[in-house]
């Protein structure tokens, strides 16, 4: 299978062929597999075993996925409560431009507001591992994949337009801050959906493939945004949190340029799959409101 995906038509029915090749390779049957989730990697549950499958979405995403094994087998020796690798040699595989990886089914439930407390505990024991670990972490970069969105995805010139304007105020910002946390091992993606809670109520953060060393405040200001602008979250929810981490970007006084930041990320995430269905497109036209007009309105509905 030759030729690079287009990141517009990434979706079920493009991902389907992809994974029956890789499972096919890895010995296994993904007749019957669940689509989980869909967003920057197609994720599904495979019938016959358990097993989850991320297939990726651009061949530009291979770095990460070696980067993701590589630190799912660091985890595991730190004894981290965190995804493991399934029986699978060779991860990951490459299909179709894809990159592929296999990994442990864990029989639980995502991660839900009640969980916000453990969030904050489990980053603190990412944040507090040795940042010269056996795996060569890449500097976080907040915005790695946004301008890319923006260029890509199916959306009004006019919305790309002001995107782009967003971005550009709020990387001027980002200039200037001086950060009152030391630099760490970052999650970079650390929403409590990324959270999975098996029967013994004990949560295991999933989606590794954006850890890398930066500010601690990065991954904070995910839930601080998801409770401020998005409205996600109560405010002892959110108290929670910040208990169960020990700090509270939002009182810093640099965290309004985070949020700027966080807030465009969650929009340009979404916008990917605007064309999935009239939900999604409502959904972010509702963020797109926010962005524009820079009110908190904290009515934002969670994909």
């Amino acid at each position: 299978m030759a030729g690079a995906p287009s990141s517009t038509t990434f979706g079920r029915d493009s991902t389907l062929p992809v994974l029956h090749e890789a499972c096919r390779r890895a010995g296994l049957s993904g007749d019957g597999a669940e689509l989980l989730r869909l967003g920057e990697n197609a994720i599904y549950r495979l019938e016959a075993n358990p097993v989850v499958v991320r297939i990726a979405r651009s061949p530009e995403r291979r770095t990460d996925a070696v980067k993701e094994v590589q630190v799912s087998r660091w985890l595991a020796e730190e004894d981290v409560r965190a995804t493991r690798l399934a029986q699978v040699a060779d991860q990951p595989f490459e299909v179709d431009g894809h990159p592929v990886t296999f990994w442990e089914f864990i029989d639980g439930r995502r991660g839900r507001p009640g969980d916000v407390r453990q969030l904050g505990r489990l980053l603190r024991s990412v944040h507090g591992l040795p940042s010269s670990g056996p795996v060569d972490l890449p500097e976080f970069d907040p915005l790695a994949r946004v301008v890319g969105r923006i260029d890509r995805a199916p959306i009004p010139d006019g919305d790309r337009r002001d995107l782009r304007r967003a971005l550009a105020s709020a990387v001027a910002e980002l200039a200037g801050l001086r950060f009152p946390l030391e630099r760490c091992v970052l999650h970079g993606d650390a929403h409590v959906q990324n959270l999975m809670v098996p029967a013994d109520g004990i949560p295991v953060l999933i989606d590794l493939e954006n850890v890398g060393i930066g500010q601690p405040e990065w991954d904070l200001a995910v839930t601080a945004t998801e409770y401020l602008v998005a409205g996600f979250w109560t405010d002892a929810q959110y108290a929670d949190f910040v208990e169960g981490y020990g700090f509270d970007v939002t009182e810093w006084t640099g965290f309004e340029s985070l949020r700027q930041v966080q807030a465009i990320k969650m929009t340009t995430w979404l916008m990917q799959n605007v064309n999935e269905s009239e939900e999604i497109r409502d959904e972010y036209e509702r963020r797109m409101r926010s962005i524009r007009d820079g009110v908190a309105r904290r009515d934002w509905s969670p994909f």
